[in-house]
């Protein structure tokens, strides 16, 4: 009967592709759960605590007793005010109060532009390797994800010409992330100028800049686009709290974006899930208002590990691995090791790999092939030192009995 049942799923959902991110962490909990020491690098989640001011500020909100009402859907006024001035101050761009809505996280905040803007068929520009929704939201708004693939000796960026090349008349979007998950590339000023000057020739098109990963920079390169010349009016900037702030479930992202579309996923939001969790935002408040030294803090230990893992990488045969600019995550071309076997299992591809590192070395890693590039794996590093050490340790013995 379930199985009858399951025919009755719309053609959307049963197209759809789980996340390969998520897919990867459960795998990773079904080993844990038998009592195996799996080391996860699989999840895009910081390692450390929410800091513990903004835990207090949650905190003093619950006491106050004031926060218990729906919120209203675009978020509390004070704290669109509080996002406008942090973009004005530290991103030189002029959204208002009024351009900005507070979502369920980065996530939504995408989901909602993609609904609000896409008609069937519309096209949307994706930089490629990608965030593994990007296309999966496209898809699920009835538009059709277009790819431009930049490749490791680039650093995994596409360029301005691909971009060029790749916009059609039914091309509504162009959405790109820097600093880039699942590659950690961050695009130069020169670089996203060349980006802005291609899309000022066509008056239709909204460039979708993710920037959740902007405090995890280790480059000079902390450029916006909507603080171009003349892309204000053409940007819609992500963001939100999980990365730089340790605050991935407290589920706080939000979106500046033209009035027209602000107002736009307003009503999108306010059918779905209405506005996000009442002392989230208090605590996102908190956060905005408070002084970064912990984000820094964290964004240090980041750069520490990085260094490392970087190391460690280059130790390995057969991986080809660039240094990443920002984020938290190496994408290393794992492709030398196709065609090799291990007794009677033979690896095909890196979904091949990730599963054989995660049976083998309890090590768990996510497919490139999720991300737009099937010769690489997403590796986290997000973990302590002792547990990279320990992890590149038994991911370089596993791949040693490869042949």
């Amino acid at each position: 009967m379930s199985e009858l049942l399951t025919f009755q799923l719309s053609d959307r959902i049963m197209n759809l592709e789980e996340s390969a991110t998520l897919a990867m962490a459960a795998k990773a909990r079904e080993f844990k759960a038998q009592g195996i020491d799996v080391i996860s690098l699989s999840l895009g989640e910081p390692d450390f605590k929410t800091p513990k001011h903004i835990q207090e500020g949650a905190k003093r909100a619950i006491d106050e007793g004031k926060y218990f009402a729906y919120p209203p859907v675009p978020g509390y006024q004070d704290l669109r005010e509080a996002i406008a001035k942090k973009l004005q101050d530290e991103n030189n761009i002029d959204y208002k109060a009024e351009n900005i809505v507070v979502s369920n996280g980065a996530k939504q905040s995408i989901a909602n532009v993609m609904f609000a803007l896409l008609n069937p068929g519309d096209e949307v520009v994706v930089f490629s390797p990608y965030w593994v929704s990007y296309s999966a939201l496209i898809e699920l708004a009835e538009g059709k994800p277009v790819f431009i693939k930049g490749g490791i000796e680039n650093d995994f960026k596409a360029t301005a010409q691909q971009l060029k090349e790749a916009i059609t008349d039914k091309t509504k979007a162009v959405i790109y992330s820097s600093p880039c998950n699942p590659t950690g590339s961050v695009f130069t000023r020169k670089e996203l100028e060349d980006i802005a000057e291609v899309i000022k020739q066509h008056d239709n098109i909204i460039v979708i800049a993710d920037e959740i990963y902007e405090h995890i920079n280790y480059t000079e390169d902390k450029v916006s686009m909507a603080s171009l010349p003349g892309m204000l009016d053409r940007t819609v900037t992500v963001n939100g709290f999980a990365k730089g702030f340790a605050m991935t479930g407290w589920r706080v992202g939000y979106i500046g974006a033209p009035l027209w579309l602000a107002k736009g996923c307003n009503k999108v939001q306010g059918q779905i899930t209405s506005a996000n969790c009442s002392i989230a935002q208090r605590a996102a408040l908190t956060a905005l208002t408070s002084d970064l030294g912990p984000t820094r803090e964290m964004t240090k230990a980041y750069d520490e590990r990085r260094q490392l893992v970087y190391e460690l990488l280059k130790e390995i045969p057969g991986i080809k691995t660039n240094m990443p600019k920002g984020a938290f995550y190496f994408f290393p071309d794992v492709s030398a090791y196709f065609g090799k076997s291990a007794g009677e299992l033979k690896i095909n591809n890196a979904s091949d790999l990730c599963m054989y590192i995660l049976e083998k070395a309890h090590v768990s890693l996510v497919t490139g092939e999720a991300f737009g590039d099937p010769d690489c794996v997403r590796l986290s590093y997000a973990a302590s030192e002792q547990e990279l050490r320990e992890a590149l340790k038994r991911i370089k013995e596993a791949l040693s009995e490869l042949s």
